[in-house]
C-alpha cells in the first residue's frame, strides 16, 4: 500500500512539472501566457483595445490574389500542406454565396457575386467557440483576439461545432511531415489539436502587422476598432461594409468593403 501511494505521488509530481515546462514561444504564438505576468513583450509591440480587420474586396477578389495571402499566412505559421478532407487552413477563399449566406440585397450585382472572398477567423466580440470549449483552450484576449492554447486543447472539436464560420481545422494526423520549409520562430502543432488564424499575435508582439496584411498591398487594413482616429475606423466611416452572418449575434471583427 505504501509503495503504491509513493508511486502515485511521484507520478503526480512529475505530471505537474511537465505541465509547467512549456515553450514561452509557443504560448506567445498562440496568445497564451508565458509566465505569471503574461507574455514577455517587445518594446515595439503593437497594442489595441479591440483589434479588427477591413478587407477591401474591390482590391483583392481573385483566386490568385487570395492564394498569395494564404501562402504568406500559412508559411509564417507552419500550416501543413494537406489536401482533401483533412486540410488545415487559416486563410482561404470562397465565392459570394458561400461567404454571405444571409441576404443583404435580393439582387446583388453580377460583378460582386463573381468575386472571390478572403476568409479567416472572425475574432468575434461574442465568440461561441469560447463558450463551448470545456478546457478554456479557446479564449478571448483583452484586445479582442480569440486565441488558442494548444497545450490545453483535448481535441473534442466542440469549438469547431460552435463556430458559425468554419474557421477552425483539426489535425487528424501529425502535421509536421507536411511542412516543407518550417518557420523556426513559430511553433508547430501536433496531432489531435484544433488550430486557426490568431490575427498574428506573435507578429504584433514584436511590432509587425499580420502577414496577410503586409502581403495584401493595402487591400487589407488592420487596426484598433475602439480608436475613432485609427485607419480602420476611418475606412469604415468612408465605405459601406458588411460582416458575415450578422443574425448569429457574434459581432465579427472582420469587415468587408463591397
Amino acid at each position: 500500500m505504501k509503495e503504491t501511494r509513493r508511486n502515485f505521488l511521484k507520478f503526480v509530481g512529475l505530471s505537474a512539472a511537465a505541465g509547467l515546462c512549456f515553450s514561452p514561444a509557443g504560448a506567445l504564438a498562440s496568445g497564451g501566457a508565458a509566465g505569471a505576468s503574461g507574455p514577455v513583450k517587445s518594446k515595439k509591440a503593437l497594442s489595441a483595445t479591440r483589434w479588427a480587420m477591413v478587407i477591401d474586396t474591390r482590391k483583392v477578389n481573385t483566386k490568385e490574389q487570395i492564394e498569395k495571402l494564404e501562402h504568406a499566412c500559412h508559411k509564417w505559421h507552419n500550416v501543413p500542406n494537406i489536401e482533401g478532407k483533412q486540410e488545415i487552413k487559416w486563410l482561404w477563399g470562397d465565392h459570394f454565396h458561400a461567404v454571405f449566406t444571409e441576404k443583404h440585397n435580393n439582387f446583388p450585382s453580377e460583378e460582386v457575386t463573381k468575386r472571390e472572398y478572403v476568409l479567416l477567423c472572425n475574432h468575434c466580440e461574442n465568440p461561441p467557440c469560447v463558450r463551448v470549449c470545456p478546457t478554456q483552450a479557446t479564449y478571448k484576449r483583452e484586445d479582442g483576439i480569440v486565441a488558442m492554447d494548444y497545450h490545453r486543447c483535448i481535441g473534442c472539436r466542440y469549438c469547431m461545432a460552435g463556430c458559425p464560420y468554419g474557421a477552425r481545422s483539426f489535425n487528424f494526423m501529425d502535421p509536421r511531415p507536411f511542412i516543407h520549409e518550417p518557420n523556426m520562430t513559430f511553433p508547430t502543432r501536433m496531432r489531435g489539436v484544433v488550430e486557426k488564424c490568431n490575427f498574428c499575435v506573435d507578429r504584433l508582439s514584436v511590432g509587425l502587422m499580420p502577414a496577410c496584411v503586409e502581403e495584401s498591398g493595402g487591400a487589407l487594413t488592420f487596426g484598433d476598432l475602439a480608436d475613432e482616429n485609427s485607419e480602420v475606423r476611418q475606412i469604415l466611416r468612408e465605405n459601406f461594409t458588411i460582416r458575415r452572418k450578422p443574425s448569429a449575434g457574434t459581432e465579427p471583427g472582420v469587415y468587408y468593403i463591397i
